[in-house]
């Protein structure tokens, strides 16, 4: 548990620096030192941004739909985004595993039901009372999923957000 306590925090850091930090402190890195180290000194391009705000507001209306471009470069048309998944793919935990929630209340139950069926049926045996009775009940819930309704019980934490599930 403090293992993993730690791990989470180690996540949602890499995420915060990553995704936000980082990100800023970049950009305004970027422009700023492009600014004052190369625009203010050459006279011609000096002409082009006069102040630092000019600069600013060009840059960013070129670089924005610029980079929007390039993301959509690398989602759709390019095949690294592709080999990310994959590889996320084939390291992912729950790949191998039946996803919590309604997987493991009615998706998987049901196939198993069905499958119990399918093969009574090629036996030329009837369905029993408890074989009806779980279909009912698995029927019930796929009427409250398709509601908006919650089915099961979802993941308990204890008493921060970084804790597991209590079972």
């Amino acid at each position: 548990m403090k293992q993993n306590f730690f791990f989470r925090l180690w996540f949602y850091f890499r995420n915060g620096w990553g995704t936000y930090f980082a990100f800023i402190f970049a950009a305004i890195n970027t422009l700023t030192v492009t600014y004052f180290l190369a625009i203010d000194n050459y006279p011609f391009l000096n002409s082009l941004f006069p102040t630092f705000l000019h600069y600013i507001v060009i840059v960013s209306s070129i670089g924005v739909p610029v980079l929007i471009g390039i993301g959509y470069l690398h989602f759709k048309k390019s095949l690294a985004y592709s080999s990310e998944a994959d590889i996320v793919t084939e390291n992912h935990p729950y790949n191998y595993r039946i996803l919590p929630g309604f997987n493991t209340e009615v998706v998987f139950p049901l196939y198993l039901v069905l499958s119990e069926m399918m093969i009574k049926w090629s036996k030329d045996e009837k369905l029993n009372d408890d074989d009806v009775e779980q279909l009912n009940d698995l029927k019930d819930k796929i009427q409250k999923l398709l509601k908006g309704e919650m089915i099961g019980q979802p993941r308990k934490k204890l008493n921060s957000d970084f804790s597991e599930k209590e079972n």
